[in-house]
């Protein structure tokens, strides 16, 4: 039977299922009878070798000069590059490409080791399945702790961080290490007095031992909040509601002290505490309410009577001058007079006479 291989084409020449020899460009007769095969592949891409074994293949000269072949151990993976371009990612254990027309290359990618390495880019990894690796995001004011099969192994600064996990289970742990702010609303508390009151609290931490925190605290936020209710309760409990209305720096900055003894078992630094609303029953609101009406209608009371007092006085003081000084009488006599025609629209004068003598003895009829 007459084979025809053309130049871009390899032929597996079989004997009944055997490889008996690789041929390639050229016009080749074997008898079919004798139980003689011709299997034709392009020699392009992939090497599909009809499924005989790659290590048979290789031991043949002409065959393994035009073949780029690379095994794949276990905890490696293939990085294929074709003309120099990156290509895909090979994942089989082993691999073989035509390198005729084409320039093919294969590379190892080591996935022993947990950290990947720097020079592995970002187009790589993204042609990597994501679950041969674990990428980690640290932003800025936050810190990883970083854990090997449940060790602590380092910590992690703000950056993009990538691990593979063919070996070693990865967990990071990440802390925000910025100022926070908690509110502890509604806290119901009895006075000394038995007033039932309740409290707006506000606290800003920030977390200053992450490694310890995680170690040995679980929710350190509601362990916090529990510490300041506590603390609150114990302290107002002391005092009558007039005292706590009277002192409410003083309660913030008593808070604030305590929790500054507490907060290296919390791993925190607190910041600042205070209150920042005290809410009374209805009732004894409008209690208040109502004596700090009466509280301002006396010191209004007390404002008119001076005031009405020193009139008063301003009166007598003017009098005793005008009574000594006729002349003074004179004059206030005119300004009254100027002050009454300020209101009048016309003066009718009948008569003879001098017109301020007129104008006299209207007033004093």
């Amino acid at each position: 039977m007459k084979y025809i291989v053309q130049q871009t084409q390899c032929g597996f020449l079989l004997k009944n299922g055997c490889l008996k020899e690789i041929l390639f460009a050229g016009t080749y007769n074997y008898p079919a009878f004798l139980g003689y095969q011709m299997v034709l592949e392009d020699m392009k891409g992939i090497v599909k070798y009809n499924g005989l074994p790659m290590k048979l293949l290789m031991e043949q000269p002409e065959f393994s000069k035009r073949v780029t072949y690379k095994q794949i151990p276990d905890g490696f993976l293939g990085v294929l590059y074709k003309d120099g371009v990156l290509t895909s990612i090979l994942s089989d254990k082993e691999a073989a490409y035509w390198n005729v027309w084409e320039n093919w290359e294969i590379q190892l990618l080591d996935m022993r080791t947990p950290a990947i390495e720097e020079g592995v880019g970002k187009k790589l990894l993204s042609m990597i399945p994501s679950h041969y690796y674990k990428k980690i995001e640290i932003q800025p004011g936050e810190m990883g702790l970083l854990y090997e099969n449940n060790r602590l192994t380092g910590q992690l600064t703000e950056g993009t961080y990538y691990y593979w996990l063919y070996s070693t289970d990865v967990l990071c742990r990440i802390v925000d290490l910025k100022t926070k702010e908690m509110e502890i609303n509604g806290q119901e508390i009895l006075t000394a007095d038995r007033i039932g009151i309740r409290l707006n609290l506000v606290c800003a931490y920030r977390i200053t031992d992450p490694e310890r925190m995680v170690e040995t605290i679980r929710g350190v936020e509601s362990q916090l909040y529990s510490c300041i209710q506590l603390i609150v309760r114990e302290y107002v409990g002391r005092y009558r509601l007039d005292e706590i209305l009277e002192q409410k720096e003083e309660i913030s900055d008593y808070l604030c002290g305590r929790l500054k003894d507490e907060e290296e078992k919390y791993c925190v630094e607190v910041q600042r505490t205070g209150i920042r609303d005290i809410i009374l029953p209805g009732e004894i609101r409008d209690i208040m309410n109502t004596v700090l009406v009466a509280e301002r209608k006396a010191q209004a009371n007390v404002i008119t009577r001076r005031e009405e007092v020193a009139s008063t006085r301003s009166l007598l003081n003017t009098a005793k001058l005008m009574e000594e000084n006729k002349t003074l009488y004179k004059l206030k006599e005119m300004e009254c007079l100027e002050r009454i025609c300020t209101q009048v629209g016309n003066i009718n004068v009948a008569g003879s006479g001098n017109l301020l003598q007129q104008l006299k003895e209207i007033l004093g009829n």
